[in-house]
């Protein structure tokens, strides 16, 4: 069986989007725990917004690491109900979302979901994500969007790992207690 595994960036007060505020604590610990997830992973699976992101970012990146030529390489699974049609090594999912996920992992394969809050709590609302990585960055931004709906389904996870770098991220690991 395949695993769904969530990496996000978060602020403090819970925010996630437009993660520009993480260059000030980017180092070489947080880029090393990147590169070993994205490598580990054998596709990414992402919402229309993070993928519209991506793709407009990544094909022309460059890096020593081969964070850009393997991000690049892995297929990609996205999740949208508006977009007619993809590029960049991508298949689009419009509709049952849990089911084809669940289907993807069947597969055996190792999803690596980065961004898309929708899509994650579709993932949690029918019990689909493996492993859940936050990286907490210490700084509180007071607005933006945040991971998690106030709404949102409760649900129990056991750490599994925590760790601080140092510029103060606190990159913690997660399973879900089931």
């Amino acid at each position: 069986m395949g695993k769904i595994i969530v990496a996000m960036y978060l602020t403090l007060d819970g925010v996630m989007e437009e993660p520009s505020w993480t260059a000030p604590y980017w180092d070489d610990e947080i880029a090393k725990f990147q590169l070993d997830l994205l490598f580990s992973s054998d596709a990414l699976l992402l919402g229309r917004v993070t993928y519209e992101g991506f793709a407009a970012a990544w094909p022309s990146a460059e890096d020593e690491e081969g964070f850009a030529e393997r991000i690049n390489k892995l297929p990609k699974y996205v999740v949208s109900t508006s977009l007619k049609r993809t590029e960049w090594n991508a298949r689009l999912i419009t509709s049952n979302v849990a089911q084809e996920v669940a289907k993807l992992k069947k597969t055996g394969q190792r999803l690596l979901v980065y961004g898309s809050a929708e899509l994650i709590e579709t993932l949690l609302r029918h019990d689909l994500i493996d492993e859940l990585h936050l990286m907490t960055f210490p700084l509180v931004l007071g607005e933006g969007k945040r991971l998690f709906k106030e709404n949102a389904d409760q649900k129990m996870f056991n750490l599994q790992n925590v760790r601080s770098t140092d510029s103060g991220v606190l990159i913690a690991s997660y399973a879900p207690d089931k």
